[in-house]
């Protein structure tokens, strides 16, 4: 098999085609992830289709076209328009009810819609039908604005070398806010704590949420529209 492509959790191989292998390298099992994958799925969101999910190995849908991080790094002056791409993708993310199976996190009574957790631009595929969202393994249900918080806190805290990428990022972070209807100040603090028992962050990206984990900087840029909240 081919390898094409690698995460920090899995590697992803060819099969054909039409077909692809993502292998997760220490922890299943996958089931779980398709189930939700084949829930959203179901309910028009955008997803790759599941063939197949067994232990540590899930067959999917071999899609063409580069992650939004990958659109990022070779023409930056689209940073606005893929934020708000990557904002209205949470917005119809957040429209769907969570099933009953689906693990709560980040809840509250009344909270029950679906929320991927690690909508980030590298989990965005720009395919010729649109983006795509892959990486369900975080997916729960839960509080809107947990989800919108989450993708804040991990652009915000990237590791990005140079001045003028350190602009961009900020201004990723804002054009997200301006394209979803979710207000995420109120979870920022909560999900920064809960993402620094990540045991694959690095020494950088933890300094930076231990800030905003203690309210030394707990804000992200702000949405700068007109009437914002």
């Amino acid at each position: 098999m081919e390898l094409i492509g690698q995460g920090r959790e899995a590697d992803v191989y060819a099969l054909d085609e039409y077909r692809v292998l993502r292998r997760y390298r220490q922890s299943g099992p996958t089931e779980p992830e398709a189930r939700v994958m084949n829930h959203v799925a179901g309910c028009g969101y955008p997803v790759p289709k599941v063939y197949e999910a067994t232990g540590t190995d899930m067959v999917l849908e071999r899609l063409t076209g580069p992650t939004m991080l990958e659109v990022l790094a070779r023409r930056p002056w689209r940073v606005g328009s893929l934020g708000r791409t990557l904002g209205r993708l949470h917005d119809r993310l957040h429209a769907l009810p969570a099933p009953e199976w689906l693990p709560r996190r980040f809840a509250t009574a009344g909270d029950d819609r679906v929320l991927h957790l690690d909508l980030h631009p590298g989990n965005v595929l720009l395919t010729r039908r649109g983006p795509v969202v892959i990486d369900w393994r975080n997916a729960c249900a839960g509080d809107p604005a947990a989800d919108v918080a989450m993708t804040l806190v991990l652009v915000g805290g990237a590791e990005v070398p140079g001045p003028a990428a350190r602009f961009g990022r900020g201004l990723l972070v804002r054009s997200v806010r301006k394209g979803c209807r979710t207000d995420p100040a109120g979870r920022i603090r909560e999900v920064a704590e809960a993402k620094l028992a990540d045991p694959d962050i690095t020494p950088a990206e933890a300094a930076w949420l231990r800030r905003r984990a203690s309210g030394t900087q707990a804000g992200l840029p702000p949405d700068r529209r007109s009437g914002a909240r």
